[in-house]
């Protein structure tokens, strides 16, 4: 489902705004010594970096450092007067909106624990109505769509059209490389339902280390986001939050150089050609696949109509179980993956599910109408 969004173009709101985007900087401001010193070693790689740090830090745990608070945003003043680059923190309420607009913030984010709260969205959205300061907007930690979508739509209602969406991964429970599940679906999706809105990544939290930064932010770029959020400390080593998954200006200068930067598009003729005719090929595969598809559905529909007249459940827990086992089997030996398959197994026997339940229901809804009259 698509959403109208207002957005004003990244380009039309930022001086240089060349693609890739890059916002980078401490995770937490601990000192100005810190800040000042990191900024300067960013500023000396590109002064379009956007500089980041946290001045308020949500943690799950009240002992942890979560921030100086007011008493760092001067050093965010100082970092724009000394390096003359664009300046971000994050805000997860009216206050910090306030104190944020007070001090000439450039740009505001919110954090995936304040995206998944409509509530908190809207204090923000709220206290930020009248102005036009751009607002980057990370995924919930849950991967909820319609929660990204919304606390999106609600700065916009705001006025606020300087929007930018973060990803910056999912939190889930499966043993994986990866802090935060990237789901890059979930990406694809956004892009599919707000068109018009730039997505930038965040590697970082995606990744939790930094062994994995290079891969993720490259796989963003080849996906046509628009740009990196990378957490910068001059110190790592010694960072008072997120030590593991930050690295030094001298390291992010490295990872930038090392990028392959794609174009979105090409204009040779000989290219387009040959793109459309494969792209013709998926089609026509598609519409077979589409074509196969109904006829499973028939021969599901015939067996439900068959269990029914039978009074058999619909659910046959092993006969899913021993169909799934033997189709993964095939998958792997054809070169699918075996997520992939299982994936598209589970929809294909959901939709099955659904289509004998409505056989079982229409007959009691029969019955139903037959005892009212």
């Amino acid at each position: 489902m698509k959403t109208t969004l207002k957005i004003t173009p990244v380009c039309d709101w930022l001086a240089n705004a060349k693609r890739p985007l890059i916002v980078a900087g401490p995770c937490s401001a601990e000192s100005e010594e810190q800040m000042i010193t990191t900024a300067k070693e960013i500023a000396a790689i590109n002064k379009n970096i956007i500089f980041r740090a946290g001045i308020w830090k949500p943690r799950t745990r009240p002992n942890s450092f979560e921030g100086l608070g007011n008493s760092a945003l001067p050093w965010m003043k100082k970092v724009k007067e000394e390096t003359g680059l664009l300046t971000a923190t994050e805000v997860a309420n009216a206050h910090h909106v306030e104190s944020c607009l007070e001090n000439k913030i450039d740009i505001l984010w919110i954090g995936a624990r304040t995206s998944v709260n409509p509530f908190s969205v809207q204090e923000i959205a709220d206290a930020l109505q009248g102005t036009d300061i751009p607002v980057f907007v990370k995924n919930p930690v849950t991967p909820d769509l319609q929660l990204w979508i919304g606390a999106i739509e609600r700065l916009n209602k705001a006025g606020i059209t300087k929007i930018v969406a973060v990803h910056r991964g999912f939190h889930s429970h499966e043993n994986s490389p990866f802090r935060n599940n990237p789901m890059w679906e979930m990406a694809i999706q956004l892009r599919t339902a707000c068109a018009n809105l730039p997505i930038i990544c965040d590697p970082s939290h995606i990744c939790g280390n930094t062994q994995l930064l290079s891969y993720v932010s490259q796989k963003a770029l080849d996906m046509d986001m628009h740009g990196l959020m990378i957490e910068t400390h001059c110190q790592p080593n010694i960072a008072l939050s997120d030590a593991k998954q930050q690295i030094t200006p001298t390291d992010l200068n490295l990872l930038l150089q090392n990028l392959v930067y794609r174009k979105a598009n090409s204009k040779d003729e000989t290219f387009k050609n040959i793109l459309e005719q494969l792209r013709d090929e998926i089609n026509a595969i598609d519409e077979k696949l589409l074509t196969v598809l109904m006829e499973r559905m028939n021969i599901s529909s015939k067996i439900g109509d068959y269990k029914k007249a039978n009074n058999v459940t619909v659910l046959q827990t092993e006969r899913w179980n021993s169909m799934l086992s033997d189709r993964l089997k095939t998958a792997n030996s054809m070169g699918l993956s075996n997520d992939f398959a299982k994936n598209i197994f589970q929809l294909i026997h959901q939709e099955s599910i659904n289509k004998q339940f409505e056989l079982f229901n229409q007959s009691a809804i029969n019955n139903l109408e037959k005892t009212v009259k």
